[in-house]
């Protein structure tokens, strides 16, 4: 055992050696380049600053960290966010005809994916149906709308799409897909747009792309009935319950990776120097409820100004840097750590174990500022009772809230418009984060639950419970705040048999029990939505559903 010990004790010596000698040594004291003048200011530290209560920049960082992932976006289903972007040669793009073994003339829709198309691949029983197959042989320029952008429903879905197309919300034309289509490509066309991201809109199916197969198939026998009805056939049943699962499949990052965005033109309703006429209609108002309702005509005038630039700048911007990676980097430092601090501050302990219990969150918090903890910043022993505010933690906040951030602006680094809003969303979502980590690191420290500085006498259980509360409380508002979709999934995880499905329209929201099944007008009208203040449809909460028989929700 004694032996085991030494070992390992020569090894972690070893290690720090080897690592200690591999880095220049540098003045802990000495000013860093990659602050601003305001940076500098340690005044500009103080941990008991909140984001102002209109502040946008976690919006905008959380869309544009979702952008082509199901997920996210079927759990806030409005939009706020237009993106160029490029499907890259040699994608394969899929469409259901039918009328039968045509290309299309008209505006038309295709799939990424031929478990969507080869729905709409109509045919008789005893002829079959025609699924083409497509290859784009030139990058195809396209424009991506976030959020449910491809459910034709009231409530905000194609917002984003009307504005684009039409410079207004026009609410009584959910429905008409032909007409926004048309229009959207009208639009689109002197940028060079090719087509539109909610499904892949097509405007030209003769330009950037070329048949590789028109297969004639059998045609997939669905049973009849109200869309919001659960199918009685089991043959339907099992299709849509396989197509559910083949979206699955990018509800989580990295997303669709068959098309590219094109970050440094993103256009966000979130930016409130753009769009500020939105800004009031969102006061006290959860993410859920955010509309385009009260924008005004000089905003969507000012949209859609930006989005002409974007679309008229060349794909590759002088930046080059990859804003998918920086936000994700962001997400993947902070997410599960996060989510482990909540766990533990919410366990109930008695006054036996709470001690060490603190120990272990106070442990953790040390990790993830261990990177940015300067020398400089630690308390001298006079100051671990008297400095109740913890000014001597701010040197540790700063770097930690700059750490992903500073050496972009120090550098001078060309930035479009769209990347100076990227550029402050990570800004400020960082100084948050780590306004709260070093808070409750330093709240740890000043208590006596450090483990490697221990007082004289251990706190009592009384403080460190207080301590805890405290805790809890910075956690779940940090958490909330930040509201990352990676959070939300089943609990627990479901089982090899089952999915985790979020509530969307029209799967899992069916009829009240003895209503009369809706006939053909009524499918048009307003009876088949499920109530948009109600329930499920409100606010979509994941769960568990089965995949193999026997279905259901």
């Amino acid at each position: 055992m004694l032996s085991t010990r030494k070992a390992a004790a020569v090894w972690l010596f070893l290690a720090f050696e080897r690592v200690l000698t591999a880095q220049t040594p540098l003045s802990s004291h000495a000013p860093s380049p990659f602050y601003t003048g305001v940076e500098n200011d340690l005044g500009q530290w103080d941990l008991g600053e909140v984001p102002a209560v209109n502040a946008t920049g976690h919006l905008v960082f959380e869309t544009a960290n979702s952008l082509l992932q199901h997920w996210p976006n079927t759990r806030y289903r409005i939009g706020h966010t237009i993106v160029p972007g490029t499907i890259p040669v040699g994608t394969l793009l899929y469409h259901g005809a039918i009328t039968g073994p045509h290309l299309p003339t008209a505006l038309e829709w295709v799939s990424v994916e031929p478990d969507h198309s080869i729905v709409f691949c109509h045919g008789p029983i005893e002829t079959g149906c025609w699924h083409l197959t497509l290859k784009v042989t030139q990058p195809m320029k396209v424009l991506y709308f976030d959020g449910s952008s491809a459910v034709n429903i009231p409530g905000g879905t194609m917002d984003t799409q009307d504005l684009v197309a039409w410079s207004k919300m026009k609410p009584e034309w959910v429905g008409n897909e032909e007409q926004r289509i048309k229009d959207l490509c009208k639009w689109g066309e002197k940028y060079g747009v090719n087509g539109f991201v909610s499904e892949v809109m097509i405007c030209d199916f003769t330009s950037h792309m070329e048949v590789v197969s028109f297969l004639n198939l059998e045609s997939i026998r669905f049973g009849h009935g109200s869309p919001t009805n659960l199918p009685e056939d089991l043959n339907t049943v099992h299709h849509v319950f396989e197509i559910m699962h083949s979206a699955s499949r990018r509800e989580r990052y990295p997303g669709e990776t068959r098309i590219m965005l094109d970050f440094s033109g993103l256009v966000s309703f979130y930016d409130t120097a753009l769009v500020p006429s939105l800004v009031p209609r969102r006061v006290g108002l959860e993410r859920w409820d955010h509309r385009m309702e009260g924008i005004s005509s000089e905003d969507i005038e000012r949209v859609q100004d930006r989005l002409a630039q974007a679309l008229a700048q060349p794909p590759v911007t002088t930046s080059g840097l990859d804003w998918k990676t920086v936000l994700r980097v962001v997400v993947d430092r902070y997410s599960s750590r996060l989510e482990m601090m909540q766990y533990l501050v919410n366990m109930t302990l008695d006054n036996r174990s709470i001690f060490g219990h603190a120990q272990q969150v106070q442990r953790r918090l040390r990790t993830v500022l261990l990177p940015y903890t300067v020398f400089a910043a630690l308390p001298p022993n006079t100051s671990v009772t008297a400095n109740t505010i913890n000014s001597w933690a701010a040197p540790v906040f700063r770097e930690c809230a700059t750490s992903h951030t500073a050496s972009i602006v120090a550098h001078g680094t060309t930035l479009m418009p769209s990347e100076r809003l990227l550029l402050q969303a990570v800004r400020e979502t960082t100084r948050e984060i780590c306004r709260v980590v070093t808070k409750m690191w330093a709240s740890g420290m000043m208590t006596g639950v450090d483990p490697l500085y221990p007082p004289e006498q251990r706190p009592e259980a009384d403080q460190i419970r207080t301590l805890m509360g405290e805790w809890k409380e910075h956690v779940t508002q940090l958490m909330s705040w930040l509201d990352w979709n990676v959070w939300v999934k089943c609990r627990p995880a479901c089982g090899f048999e089952e999915m985790c499905y979020l509530p969307t329209w029209p799967i899992g929201f069916f009829p009240t029990p003895g209503d009369e099944p809706p006939s053909q007008t009524q499918r048009d009208g307003a009876s088949l939505w499920p109530d948009p203040n109600k329930g499920e449809w409100r606010r979509p909460q994941p769960k568990c559903i089965r995949r193999l028989e026997p279905y259901g929700f």
